[in-house]
């Protein structure tokens, strides 16, 4: 087996055991912070939209879905989908499917999807500029790509925190707290339509489209 290969499964099977309490361990941070950035996130799509939403985890966006907005939710752990689908059943008015799937492997067909929407996942992805790729193959070419992620900061000083919580992100759910991912999303092809910092330049909202 692949070296890669090894480390996606291992986060896997993290995420598949830590889906129990996972809520509960972001519950804090949730409710002064990534629930009103989330918000954001979901109230710029359109009616008739649709939406690919990779890694849906527990299913925290699943509350935020527009009306008429339909969305089919990836997640590449059991564990996770199998929460998400308890957030789908109680919010039964929202027009979600979920699969189990991998953001590196997507099983669509190319110029699929009007949006795409990723929530705190590149910080985790084993091979994050193969699951870029995928996200720009499925988009139609006049798409948009929101990605709403914390990362390393552009400041030494911003990251001291960063590299002392690494070791500990890594070991419980195979999280990086110092990807690069604007970096990422350049080189997947993806062009920056616009960026905002939500806290400092650690969190951050970008919005995509295709490129050429």
């Amino acid at each position: 087996m692949k070296t890669l290969e090894k480390h996606e499964l291992r986060t896997q099977r993290k995420y598949d055991r830590f889906a129990k309490v996972y809520d509960i361990f972001e519950a804090g941070i949730e409710k002064r912070f990534f629930g009103k950035w989330r918000k954001i996130v979901w109230n710029t799509l359109p009616r008739d939209a649709r939406v690919l939403e990779v890694g849906i985890g527990t299913g925290k966006n699943i509350p935020y879905y527009p009306d008429r907005v339909k969305v089919v939710g990836i997640d590449f752990s059991e564990g996770m989908l199998a929460k998400a689908e308890l957030a789908a059943k109680k919010h039964s008015d929202k027009d979600v499917k979920l699969v189990q799937m991998d953001v590196t492997n997507l099983k669509f067909e190319d110029n699929t999807f009007d949006f795409v929407i990723s929530t705190f996942v590149f910080c985790t992805v084993p091979d994050p500029i193969s699951g870029l790729k995928e996200i720009r193959r499925v988009l139609k070419p006049n798409g948009t790509v929101i990605f709403l992620e914390h990362m390393k900061s552009s400041k030494f000083l911003r990251n001291i925190p960063l590299y002392l919580m690494e070791p500990i992100m890594r070991f419980t759910v195979g999280t990086s707290v110092l990807r690069e991912t604007k970096k990422n999303i350049l080189l997947s092809g993806l062009r920056i339509r616009k960026e905002k910092n939500l806290f400092s330049d650690i969190f951050r909202m970008i919005e995509c489209t295709k490129g050429e």
